[in-house]
């Protein structure tokens, strides 16, 4: 954190050292931070200089003097780096310099770049008396532990000293400059209450029941005892520039390897753009191709909208014609009617055969007048059916083009999101967290890829609504279907036409038929057919019984007959081959038309092709064969 010496001062001289107080405290509680990430040291209070980094004294050296220095400078200046002037010289433990010392201060003996400690830093506690009262707390690592808890100790050994009824204890802390800082801590926490080392030479053995402790250096380390040889054993003499630069070699070393990790992850970024305009390319061009069969089926569309309504009108003339034709003879049949009840009879014969002709024309008339009226009932119905289903058809395919449509647009927006991620990992990549404008460049990033993964998801839900709609739409177009059906089911009864109604899930008795005709002879062969096809006509509407098994195809789940099915090999081994053939083909048209119920179901079928027809085939084939399925009817 930086701090902006070029805003207002709005403190007078006579408070600067009041307001040094409050960075001293930031930069005791880290807020205020001294060291680079380089692990050189710096001025907190001076970003943007030219200078950014100092050694140890030559940063103390230019806060003393901008601390006390000319009038140019700002009391809010003056006041931050007398902080960060005491900081140095209290909590780093460099030695007090002279402000008016106009040479460069050489070294005091007490400086860390010049003293030898013990490192990793240790703290001394000796005097530790072990009194029976109190022996047995005093001893215990863990009680130490919990006293210097401040300082952050990463372990405590206590060393008896059976002849002295004394003990001494070992306080571990950890190797960073953290660590260095709570071992200073320590020591100046035994200075202040004047237990300190000095001290404990000075007091010549008379030291009471006092602890005494400092941090370990150069004369500890080579003392003998146990003390010295655990410091012998466990750390090493160094002064304080030999760790910083020890840890700045290993700061500059774990540079090195992190710009080797960003050089792989931008040439990784880069083939993951790459794959990404790939596969933006890839799907632009499924757009255009969709778009293009989009366009073909509009125009396929309207050429049967086009047939639909010319087959109507010509329905409708046919329609007019008939009835004319109708009329024409019932008047004429009256006419004849009205002269034949104006003759006279001759004789009794002749009367008998005049009411007879009457009585057959008038039937005559009758049944005309009944197949009129039945025809243009049945014109009625199948224009009303026509109608009505190429008004739910419509529909349908206004809902379907609305999914499509909304299929593009998610398909839109999941690539915009793979593009905004594919952005935003660049960006967390080779962005400095220190620069702001990439950090709100990375937050704006964010915010547009969360809106764009609340519209796709909105979308999601409109879609899954739209489909609700469709189904309900299909299911609002079955009944008009079998209304259809129905309707027609008498004229188009037949399979010998090309268009008919089929029962799917029907098993074909003829398989059954020519497979006991090889066994029996007259009736019986037909009585063992009609068992056998019923029999299993009862097994196939049987929901329990689903002899399918899935595979994949083509990266699709296909649904086909298991030919491990015990049943359908028992089947296969008592009736043949064609009996076989013919009940999995009856139990694949249950398997799709009528799944849930596995009871036979009428379906217009094109007998030509084999295939299910469509209601356009079915009308085209109804008003191209009116007139002949008349006569026949």
């Amino acid at each position: 954190m930086d701090y902006n010496s070029d805003e207002k001062s709005d403190i007078s001289d006579s408070e600067i050292e009041e307001y040094a107080e409050i960075p001293y405290e930031s930069l005791r509680t880290g807020t205020y931070n001294v060291w680079s990430i380089r692990g050189a040291l710096r001025c907190p209070f001076c970003a943007g200089k030219k200078k950014q980094e100092y050694a140890l004294k030559d940063l103390h050296q230019h806060a003393s003097g901008v601390a006390k220095g000319a009038a140019h400078r700002s009391a809010i200046q003056k006041a931050t780096h007398l902080a960060l002037a005491r900081y140095l010289e209290v909590d780093l433990g460099f030695g007090s310099v002279q402000a008016s010392q106009p040479a460069e201060p050489k070294p005091q003996p007490d400086e860390p770049e010049e003293e030898l400690l013990c490192w990793p830093w240790i703290g001394i506690i000796v005097n530790i008396m072990n009194e029976a009262e109190i022996g047995k707390q005093l001893a215990d690592s863990e009680f130490w532990m919990k006293t210097f808890s401040k300082y952050k100790p990463l372990g405590v050994e206590v060393f008896q000293d059976e002849e002295e009824q004394t003990a001494k204890a070992i306080v571990q802390f950890e190797k960073e400059l953290n660590g260095y800082k709570n071992a200073h801590d320590f020591e100046k926490s035994f200075e202040a209450d004047l237990h300190s080392k000095k001290d404990w030479i000075a007091s010549g053995g008379n030291v009471g029941s006092h602890i005494y402790g400092w941090r370990a250096r150069a004369d500890d380390y080579n003392a003998k005892g146990k003390i010295g040889e655990y410091l012998r054993k466990n750390t090493e003499l160094k002064t304080f520039s030999e760790i910083i630069r020890k840890g700045k070699q290993g700061i500059e070393t774990i540079v090195v390897s992190l710009a080797n990790e960003i050089d792989m992850q931008n040439q990784n970024l880069v083939e993951m753009q790459s794959m990404v305009n790939e596969k933006s390319m890839s799907l632009n061009r499924m757009l255009e191709e969709k778009d293009e069969l989009l366009q073909a089926f509009y125009a396929e569309t309207q050429g049967m909208q086009r047939v639909a309504k010319d087959n109507v009108q010509k329905m409708l003339q046919e329609r007019e014609k008939m009835f004319h034709d109708l009329e024409s003879k019932r008047k004429e049949l009256d006419q004849r009617t009205s002269e034949l009840s104006k003759r006279e009879a001759l004789t009794e014969l002749e009367k008998q055969k005049l009411e007879e002709e009457k009585r057959q024309n008038a039937e005559r008339n009758n049944s005309l007048y009944m197949a009129s009226m039945e025809q243009q009932i049945a014109d009625e119905n199948v224009l009303r059916l026509v109608k009505q289903h190429k008004r739910e058809e419509e529909e349908a395919l206004k809902k379907i083009l609305q999914l499509e449509k909304e299929l593009d647009e998610k398909q839109r927006l999941q690539l915009e999101i793979e593009e905004l991620k594919g952005k935003l990992e660049v960006m967390k990549h080779l962005g400095d967290d220190n620069d702001i404008a990439v950090k709100t460049k990375m937050k704006d990033m964010a915010e547009e890829l969360n809106d764009r993964i609340d519209e796709l998801n909105n979308l999601e839900a409109l879609n899954q609504t739209l489909m609700v709609k469709q189904r309900q739409s299909n299911d609002e177009l079955q009944p008009a279907r079998a209304e259809l059906i129905a309707g027609l089911l008498e004229i188009l009864q037949s399979n010998r036409t090309n268009i008919g109604v089929k029962r799917m899930g029907e098993i074909d008795e003829k398989a059954f038929v020519m497979q006991c005709k090889k066994k029996y002879k007259g009736d019986d062969a037909l009585i063992k057919a009609s068992k056998g096809c019923s029999l299993w006509q009862k097994y196939l509407g049987d929901p329990a019984w689903h002899p399918f098994k899935i595979i994949e195809t083509n990266g699709k789940n296909e649904e086909i007959i298991n030919e491990e099915d015990q049943k359908l090999k028992r089947l296969k081994a008592q009736w043949g081959d064609e009996v076989y053939r013919a009940v999995t083909v009856a139990l694949q048209e249950l398997n799709e038309y009528n799944p849930s119920g596995r009871y036979v179901v009428n379906e217009l079928w094109n007998y030509k092709e084999g295939r299910k027809a469509t209601v356009k085939e079915v009308v085209s084939y109804v008003f191209k064969n009116l007139k002949a399925l008349k006569r026949k009817k």
